[in-house]
């Protein structure tokens, strides 16, 4: 028996191979939700799990290499949120609207402070643009609401109070209701 087959037969090998198929067969699930990645996985017979897990890996590289951190963190705020958005626009419900709306709005006011403040902050703070990559993930990601949050909290209270009293709807969160109801008046 070769050193090979000792190791793919050792117990903690043939564990951590059952946690890492676990792991694919979850991100393949959840990919499959989106028609374009099962579109390319069909023409290319490339999984579309290895091509988005070496997607992220690449983009993750491009983060050590500092003359290509910024570029990749841009294409991260603008990229998937664009087609993201052009799909809202199309799909009959206005909810998915409201969201990438939203995202628009906090990241171009976070755009238009970066613009302001980023060779002092790239001077004190070395990862900015891993972080920033972070940061734009919380934003966009469903799953967390970032940019909704970071609207309720800090932007409307600050146009509120610049705008005037009624400038602003004074309401908890954003719904395609209130949206509605705002455009109609």
């Amino acid at each position: 028996m070769s050193a090979t087959q000792k190791v793919q037969q050792h117990p903690a090998f043939i564990q951590a191979q059952n946690k890492a198929n676990f792991y694919i067969q979850q991100l393949d699930k959840e990919l499959t939700k989106y028609p374009v990645l099962n579109t390319f996985e069909q023409r290319t017979q490339i999984p579309k799990t290895y091509f988005v897990s070496c997607t992220v890996l690449l983009l993750t590289l491009f983060h050590f290499v500092n003359p290509l951190a910024a570029p990749v963190s841009n294409l991260v705020g603008w990229g998937l949120p664009s087609y993201l958005s052009f799909k809202a626009l199309e799909s009959p419900g206005h909810q998915d609207d409201v969201q990438w709306l939203t995202y628009w709005v906090v990241f171009g006011f976070f755009n238009f402070l970066e613009s302001i403040a980023l060779r002092m902050v790239l001077y004190y703070f070395p990862w900015y643009f891993a972080f920033k990559t972070v940061f734009i993930l919380w934003l966009q990601l469903p799953t967390f609401r970032g940019a909704q949050t970071i609207y309720g909290v800090v932007l409307k209270p600050v146009v509120s109070n610049l705008a005037g009293s009624r400038a602003v709807a004074h309401t908890d969160t954003v719904t395609a209701e209130g949206v509605r109801d705002r455009n109609s008046e």
